[in-house]
């Protein structure tokens, strides 16, 4: 285990690098106007931008996953943040809606392989016992990002081209290259960890039906947070100006959920999976019947990302709990399903809209998927019983 500022340096690193990830997925929500404009779309059609970056953390992270899986760590995550800085320079250089669309294709391919690694050398480097807040420290990144990221790079993108919102990013991914050279320790790789392994211990029903609970059930918070600018301007009521502000709450309420999630998760994942998943779809049905008053419509959005931050970490403490040899792949794999969660949410809100429903049809689209995903952590909890039951003793 590294020296306690070593290790404090390190996890700096991790979360610079989680903060230039979260910046950049987040980010295209506030500035789908402009970028819509920008290449010459319409603003679902643009929508469909975020689909495209989602889509590729869904290849990208168990693809990556399982070719990295007998690198060093350390090499690993240099690898995937270049690859990242050089998707986010694509998007920054996009001449039309096509090339837009792959350039986010590659820029998401890096993320869900990156933090599934940043988790794993987060767990490495903690304390016996506490491995949620260890986990949940990495991802402070993506809420910080909410927090000065995302405002701050949407603030740019409507003052300064929606391009230079990319051109920050792919900078920022720049300096984290640097810090993980800098101070990431060097862990040995697991010489028993082969491709063969890491799929064989994938391939079970928990790891699935986690997994599906990510991809169905955290669909909902994105259908209502992909369109949340025109909802802010179109619903509310407010100026373009009020969006960052919406987008501050967001990132506030990650920086509440996040360490939370941590603390939960050491009391319990499961039950603290039902907590982010129940309180979602109640919640998305709160901001669709107030959404028309600012006041409610921050509230209700600052604690989607409250029960968020819930949601992913618990996830990913779920994931490394039952994946046995396949610790790579399966970490990684938990922000392929909730990025499938993102390219089905932002999908599905674009086709309420486009088909005259209005910006609030996407908050019940996504209760509808929060109780979908609710549905199967039941199967999931129902197997875990089975599984943890006491094997009766029959007498003599």
């Amino acid at each position: 285990m590294p020296e306690p500022r070593h290790a404090l340096l390190a996890t700096i690193a991790l979360v610079v690098g989680g903060f230039a990830i979260g910046t950049t997925e987040f980010v295209t929500m506030g500035l789908l106007p402009e970028i819509a404009d920008g290449v010459s779309v319409s603003i679902p059609t643009a929508g469909h931008s975020i689909s495209a970056y989602a889509a590729g953390v869904v290849v990208g992270a168990p693809l990556l996953a399982i070719l990295g899986a007998t690198w060093p760590r350390k090499a690993l995550l240099v690898g995937l943040t270049v690859a990242f800085v050089v998707g986010n320079v694509g998007t920054a250089l996009a001449p039309d809606y096509s090339w837009l669309l792959v350039a986010r294709f590659v820029a998401g391919m890096p993320h869900g392989a990156f933090f599934g690694v940043a988790a794993l050398v987060a767990v490495d480097m903690a304390a016996r016992g506490q491995h949620g807040r260890a986990v949940s420290r990495v991802m402070l990144g993506i809420p910080i990002a909410n927090v000065a990221g995302v405002p701050g790079a949407t603030w740019l993108g409507q003052h300064y081209g929606w391009r230079s919102a990319y051109w920050l990013v792919a900078v920022l991914g720049v300096l984290t290259i640097g810090l993980l050279l800098a101070y990431v320790p060097h862990i040995e790789r697991n010489i028993e960890s082969t491709i063969k392994r890491e799929l064989r211990g994938f391939a079970t029903t928990q790891v699935a039906l986690t997994l599906a609970v990510g991809a169905i059930g955290f669909g909902g918070m994105f259908a209502m947070a992909s369109y949340i600018a025109p909802t802010v301007t179109d619903v509310t009521g407010l100026d373009a100006s009020a969006v960052p502000i919406f987008l501050l709450a967001s990132g506030i309420g990650g920086l509440v959920g996040t360490p939370l999630a941590g603390r939960l998760g050491e009391w319990s994942v499961l039950r603290s999976i039902t907590i982010g998943c129940v309180g979602m779809g109640v919640n998305l049905v709160a901001f669709a019947l107030t959404a028309q008053w600012w006041a409610p419509a921050i509230f209700f959005y600052f604690l989607s990302s409250v029960l968020a931050g819930i949601l992913v970490v618990n996830l990913q403490l779920r994931l490394m709990q039952v994946a046995g040899q396949a610790q790579t792949l399966a970490a990684a794999s938990n922000h392929a399903a909730l990025n499938t969660a993102n390219a089905l949410g932002a999908w599905l809100g674009g086709v309420v809209i486009a088909n005259g429903y209005g910006y609030t049809a996407p908050s019940w689209v996504g209760a509808g998927l929060s109780v979908l995903g609710a549905g199967v952590l039941g199967l999931s909890l129902l197997k875990h019983r089975a599984d943890t039951r006491p094997t009766p003793v029959r007498a003599a």
